[in-house]
């Protein structure tokens, strides 16, 4: 019979699926083989549920030839035989929805014999599973048109899982509505549904407001809401409802632990990070993969690299994620030379490198890192078929721009099919920093033609270009139109290059009075930027005023006295430059020593001064030397300058 040999060739392609059938003992089988088919409802239910779940799509048309042909499976008049013909038409309709193609789902679901709520709920969970919120709503709509005794709590959940598509709590507050009209306020699946739905909507208000209003809680309900209250960056505030679950009646789960720790990530709350890790470590849960890569970006986080290295050192299995969360930690910490190193011994090991990866050390590319070596990576996108990741693009643009390579960051930029506002900051950020102020300017008014709205970043670059270009003019409409038109709220970072723009031009009163109108109090940046441009022009009474408010803001920063000796310098004062040095070691300031590197054969060499630790420093010196007698013979005047 064809039901025995649908049943013969599964079992001997899937040996896995006669446990099913191990609990019938060989009487019962016996009982049944007087029926024309072996397989009862019980039985093929349980078949076509496993098959759902290991996604054997190709018993579906199978049985359902077979249940078809079968008039027990199709009688709808015996009142008694209904429920066990709708589980098995039920069980094909999930098997379809699930495996298969939802076109096929929707004929079957037409031509079942008989539907129930659970039928409406299936067919609606299959378009939520493709994607399609809206022809799901709508069979949610038909099964709300034969009557609110016709839904259950899995239609109320199933709806709700997908509410958040439209970024919007307008569909959510509508299936709430139902909710209560329908008296499923109080049950505990639906109240979690609500509240998941709320907070991915953005709604914590109302995501709060259903917490508060039920009745029984479980661990769902309380990691959903401090889960939720994360993802809106609401820290302080999930991580306060962690404690207070930790001293109620129900216990956290490795989810709800797994928020906390991204709730210490966000707060930097190394502390309580720490404690959550020693409770982590004496539930004996630690280990797992989620639970371990954050715990590597809370540390990473929180500014304690060591302690980020010890959980992965000591992880039992790390994955893609753990790797880049470690990567970009060193790239958070200023560890460039180690997040480079990790990168290179990952690529070395035969590890899948990913997008995240490439992205994570990219960004740690500065003026003093391997040219050679961020070709290399960039080779390495290209063969991954990476470049068309907007993310990778701009990382290279970046790279390329701070090793010094401006017209490889063009060709990048030129070659990306889609642009973001990130890629043109980038681009406009790069002719900035390369003194390049009118095609930083230019690239600006392409942006806006593009229909690329600016940024805050935007607008410090063009400020630095302006600045850097003596165009002080141009730089103030700038700054007014990000405030005026844009709607922009600057930064001090703004503040301080429009004083330094101003100073450069050798505008210092107007520098001043532009920071005596600030709305807020002028901090670091914007006194170092005043006293670096009377530096250059050598006025040492608005540099020893600029000072003043430096020392001030930063007792501890060695660039007011550096600043300061400087301008005396300029002006021959040397006393008042002596004094101002002994005043700096007195306070206990170190200068930061200046560093000047060279890129030879993939190779960066750093020196500082009077540097004799380079392994060829006799030869460089004798080469200096040699130099500076041809430069004697050529004229040039050595700067005796007074020492202190």
């Amino acid at each position: 019979m064809k039901s025995k040999w649908i049943f013969h060739q599964l079992n001997s392609r899937h040996p896995s699926l006669s446990s099913l059938f191990s609990p019938l003992k060989p009487k019962t089988i016996s009982q049944h083989s007087h029926s024309k088919h072996l397989l009862n409802h019980v039985e093929i239910s349980h078949l076509l549920s496993f098959s759902a779940r290991k996604g054997y799509f190709f018993m579906g048309p199978s049985l359902l030839a077979s249940v078809i042909k079968s008039p027990q499976f199709v009688d709808t008049q015996d009142h008694y035989k209904v429920r066990y013909v709708t589980v098995i038409w039920n069980s094909l309709l999930s098997l379809f929805a699930k495996c298969g193609s939802i076109t096929d789902a929707v004929k079957l679901f037409d031509e079942m014999p008989v539907r129930d709520t659970v039928s409406w709920n299936i067919i609606i969970s299959g378009f939520l599973r493709k994607g399609d919120f809206d022809t799901g709503l709508g069979y949610f709509k038909r099964l709300l048109e034969l009557g609110f005794d016709r839904l259950d709590k899995a239609s109320f959940t199933t709806i709700l899982s997908a509410c958040h598509i439209h970024e919007s709590s307008f569909v959510t507050k509508m299936i709430h509505s139902l909710v209560v009209l329908s008296r499923y306020e109080q049950e505990v699946t639906v109240g979690n549904a609500l509240i998941t739905s709320y907070f991915k909507c953005g709604s914590c208000g109302l995501g709060r407001q259903v917490f508060g209003k039920m009745g029984e809680r479980n661990v769902i309900t309380w990691t959903a809401v401090i889960s939720g209250l994360v993802q809106n960056q609401l820290y302080d505030e999930s991580l306060k409802l962690f404690m207070v679950m930790r001293c109620g009646l129900v216990n956290p789960n490795s989810l709800t632990y797994l928020s906390s720790l991204m709730a210490c990530s966000g707060l930097q709350a190394l502390r309580e990070g720490q404690q959550i890790h020693g409770i982590l470590w004496k539930l004996g849960i630690q280990s797992d993969l989620r639970i371990e890569s954050a715990l590597m970006d809370m540390y990473s986080k929180c500014g304690s690299m060591e302690d980020a290295w010890r959980v992965f050192e000591s992880a039992e299995e790390l994955d893609e994620v753990s790797m880049t969360v470690i990567l970009v930690g060193f790239a958070q910490n200023k560890f460039e030379d180690e997040a480079i190193q990790f990168f290179v011994k990952l690529v070395k090991a035969g590890v899948e490198i990913d997008p995240n990866m490439v992205s994570a050390v990219l960004g740690v590319f500065g003026v003093d890192t391997s040219l050679g070596l961020g070709k290399q990576i960039h080779s390495m996108t290209v063969k991954r078929g990476f470049t068309f990741n907007p993310f990778i693009s701009n990382g290279l643009i970046n790279m390329y721009y701070k090793c010094g390579d401006l017209k490889e960051s063009v060709k990048v930029f030129s070659r990306m099919p889609k642009k973001n506002s990130t890629s043109w900051n980038t681009m406009i950020a790069a002719f900035a920093r390369h003194g390049n102020g009118h095609r930083a300017i230019d690239l600006y008014e392409e942006m806006k033609l593009e229909g690329v709205e600016p940024t805050d970043v935007t607008f410090l670059s063009l400020l630095h270009a302006c600045s850097h270009g003596g165009l002080v003019e141009k730089g103030m409409e700038f700054f007014n139109s990000m405030t005026e038109v844009y709607r922009i709220s600057p930064r001090t970072e703004h503040y301080a290059c429009v004083v330094d723009m101003l100073g450069r031009a050798g505008l210092l009163n107007e520098a001043k009075s532009f920071i005596e109108g600030l709305p807020v109090k002028p901090d670091l940046l914007v006194w170092q930027a005043l006293l670096g441009a009377c530096s250059i022009h050598g006025d040492y009474e608005m540099g020893k005023y600029a000072a003043d408010q430096l020392f001030l803001a930063a007792p501890d920063s060695p660039a007011p006295y550096i600043l300061l000796a400087n301008i005396y310098s300029s002006k021959g004062k040397w006393k008042e430059r002596a004094r101002t040095i002994r005043r700096m070691k007195e306070m206990g300031v170190d200068k930061e020593t200046g560093i000047s590197w060279i890129e030879i054969e993939n190779a960066v060499h750093s020196f500082v001064v009077d540097d004799r630790s380079h392994p060829k420093a006799e030869t460089i010196y004798e080469v200096l030397a040699e130099l500076f007698r041809h430069m004697i013979d050529e004229g040039y005047q050595p700067d005796k300058m007074k020492s202190s």
